[in-house]
């Protein structure tokens, strides 16, 4: 099994085209071999994101929640795969290879959930009588803040 890189929503080779191979810890065979990705990879990962953003921040609630459950859905779907590539490449039991799946299926419901949860924070005000609020709003791609620590 040949596993690429998922930029802007592409599975894409290593831009040097170099690979590595994982084992079976069982057998010693080779379970996969993944795209050995580099910092240019990494990057051009991070500038599809940030390029993604400005969509991305101002979807709806009920299409983020309906985003994270079809992920959550998806996952279910495929945990009798998923259990089989767990145990492949990692050693792990069939029992925890699955809790794992629906723990994680589970964490993307909860997020689901929590897309139309109204939040906000109550702030000091220096003026009698006024009420200050703080909203909390998407700022933007985390490692695009952080450019200069991969150039």
């Amino acid at each position: 099994m040949n596993v690429q890189l998922l930029i802007d929503g592409q599975a894409v080779a290593a831009t040097d085209g170099r690979t590595y191979d994982r084992f079976d810890p069982v057998t010693g065979q080779i379970a996969s071999t993944a795209a050995a990705s580099s910092k240019e990879d990494a990057l051009k990962a991070v500038e599809a994101a940030a390029a993604a953003f400005p969509a991305w921040s101002v979807t709806g609630p009920g299409q983020r929640r309906t985003f994270l459950l079809k992920a959550a859905d998806a996952l279910e779907a495929k945990t009798e795969e998923f259990i089989g590539k767990m145990i492949t490449e990692t050693g792990a039991t069939g029992p925890w290879a699955g809790f794992n799946c629906m723990l994680a299926a589970g964490m993307l419901r909860e997020a689901a959930s929590m897309t139309t949860q109204i939040t906000g924070e109550v702030i000091p005000a220096n003026k009698p009588g006024s009420l200050a609020m703080a909203q909390r709003k998407p700022l933007g791609v985390a490692w695009a803040l952080h450019l200069g620590m991969l150039q």
